[in-house]
């Protein structure tokens, strides 16, 4: 069952929050600061403003998380107050390995972490 009490917003860790898998937020990858991640899935969530629409260091940023082995997603802060659950229904599909390739929809950017066949 998914826990919607999981929150951008709810402190600095969100125990087992999502479906048993527990976010910590902030947390600190490299130079940056992932809004939330979760080390057992080895995922990170950042929640993006208006601001990031065309934020070129957000590629940066994304491209050295998975170097270090994170898959990132990316999902907008609107989205997250106004369709809750369909946010944490993407992230759970996520966690549970039913969206595994590279994803980049309105509203969603999904990168996961590097594998062989990223560099062919």
């Amino acid at each position: 069952m998914l826990d919607l009490s999981f929150s951008p917003y709810t402190g600095r860790r969100c125990p087992k929050g999502l479906n048993g898998y527990e976010f910590i937020r902030p947390m600190p990858i490299g130079p940056y600061f992932a809004d939330f991640a979760c080390r057992e899935a080895n995922l990170v969530v950042e929640v993006d403003g208006s601001q990031h629409a065309h934020d070129t260091r957000d590629a940066h940023r994304d491209e050295t998380m998975n170097r270090n082995g994170w898959s990132v997603i990316r999902v907008w802060h609107i989205d997250v107050l106004q369709q809750r659950k369909q946010v944490l229904d993407t992230i759970v599909a996520v966690l549970d390995g039913r969206l595994d390739s590279k994803t980049i929809a309105l509203g969603l950017k999904f990168l996961p972490a590097h594998s062989n066949e990223d560099h062919l």
